[in-house]
Order: C-alpha cells, then sequence, then structure tokens
C-alpha cells in the first residue's frame, strides 16, 4: 500500500498541453498559489537527481519567487504525521499509514521552505480544501484564481481543482509544476482538468503574466 517507487519521466511541454473548455484566463491580481505536499515523504519515491522532481523543484520555486515578489499569496500544504487511523479514514485503506511524524517525513523540502507571510495548511484528504480554510483565507485577500503546483497530479492536485471549481474558484493546473506516479497519469490528470474544470498552464505562460518584479514589490 506504500506509495511505489517513481521512475523518472519528461514533464508535459508548452506544445503538448490540452485545450482548455473553459474561457478564463489567469490573472496574478486574483490568483493564488498553491504548493501541494511538497513534502519530502512524497517526495521520496521520485528518483532524485533526474525528471521529473529537479525540474517541477526549479518551476516551483521560479513561481514562488515571482509570487512573493507580487504580493500574490502563497499557501502549501502538509500532511502529519502519526495520523490516529480514525482521522486518517479511508486513505489508510489504500495507502496504509502514512508519513511518520519526523522530519525526513513531514518537512518541505528545503528548496522550497515556507517564508515568513506563507501559510501552510493542515492537509487531510486529497483536496487541500477538505478541513481546511484555504477558500476563507483566499476570499479574504480578494482571490478566486488557484495556481496548482506540486504532487501528486492526478491525486490531491486533480481533487483540488475539482473542488475549486465547485466552490467557483478557477483552478489552473501548472503542467510542468506538478508530477505524478507516470507520464499517462500526468497526461490524464491534465487532459481531465481542461475538458471538465480548469485552464492547464505552463510555468513560463504563468511568468509571462505576473507583472515585473520592479513594478510590484
Amino acid at each position: 500500500m506504500a506509495i511505489p517507487g517513481i521512475p523518472s519521466y519528461p514533464l508535459p511541454t508548452q506544445d503538448t498541453l490540452p485545450a482548455a473548455r473553459a474561457p478564463w484566463a489567469f490573472a496574478p491580481d486574483r490568483a493564488a498559489l498553491l504548493i501541494h505536499d511538497m513534502q519530502r515523504y512524497f517526495c521520496a519515491p521520485f528518483t532524485q537527481d533526474a525528471a521529473p522532481l529537479p525540474d517541477i523543484i526549479r518551476n516551483i520555486t521560479a513561481l514562488t519567487d515571482a509570487a512573493r515578489a507580487c504580493n500574490i499569496p502563497v499557501f502549501y500544504t502538509a500532511q502529519e504525521g502519526n495520523q490516529l487511523r480514525a482521522d486518517r479514514g479511508l486513505q489508510a485503506d489504500l495507502w496504509g499509514p502514512g508519513m511518520s511524524q519526523q522530519p525526513e517525513h513531514q518537512q518541505i523540502v528545503p528548496e522550497l521552505s515556507p517564508a515568513e507571510g506563507d501559510i501552510v495548511l493542515v492537509k487531510h484528504r486529497y483536496s487541500a480544501f477538505q478541513r481546511s480554510n484555504l477558500e476563507t483565507l483566499m476570499r479574504a485577500r480578494g482571490r478566486d484564481q488557484l495556481l496548482i503546483t506540486g504532487v501528486y497530479a492526478h491525486i490531491g492536485c486533480l481533487a483540488t481543482a475539482a473542488e475549486a471549481f465547485q466552490r467557483d474558484i478557477e483552478p489552473f493546473a501548472v503542467a510542468d509544476a506538478q508530477a505524478d506516479f507516470d507520464a499517462t497519469r500526468h497526461t490524464m490528470a491534465m487532459n481531465w482538468v481542461a475538458s471538465c474544470c480548469g485552464g492547464v498552464i505552463s510555468t513560463s505562460d504563468a511568468l509571462t503574466e505576473m507583472p515585473e518584479v520592479t513594478k510590484c514589490s
């Protein structure tokens, strides 16, 4: 039931991104950035020195630096270790007991460590909205778009995008800032988001739309 080892695979490229059914355009002044489950436990199964892990860390870093410079809220999700079986719920049937309460499991990968002003949400289920105040925090900041990065594309990232849509928050999956068990699942997740609930963009797309740092810092 543990997370399997993940072999290297290439991330989607700009020319392979699916066209979105939704007409929405990414607008930085309406958006928040979500860094989903980038904890050492969830990143450990990847090949550490080959795509996709180093690539998504680099892309998420670029997005995070730009977001902070432009006062775009940055949210993280992070599960806690040693969950009680009653609290872990049905996830235990699929994935076992999960992570332990130790830094080598719970810690967000050092390259993406939260900064002052970022908000770390305790993660309870696949979707970042479940049993959290993510929506409330976004609404309070006047944000109704969500850039979704992190792992895993076809599980928590997809569930978060679907729930954002159902809460009238426009989700954007950043295709080359998410990673998955393999390219097939990654592609499936991007296609599902594009056809059913949101936009699919690249890191370069998002950075291009963000104001220059000198204009927003």
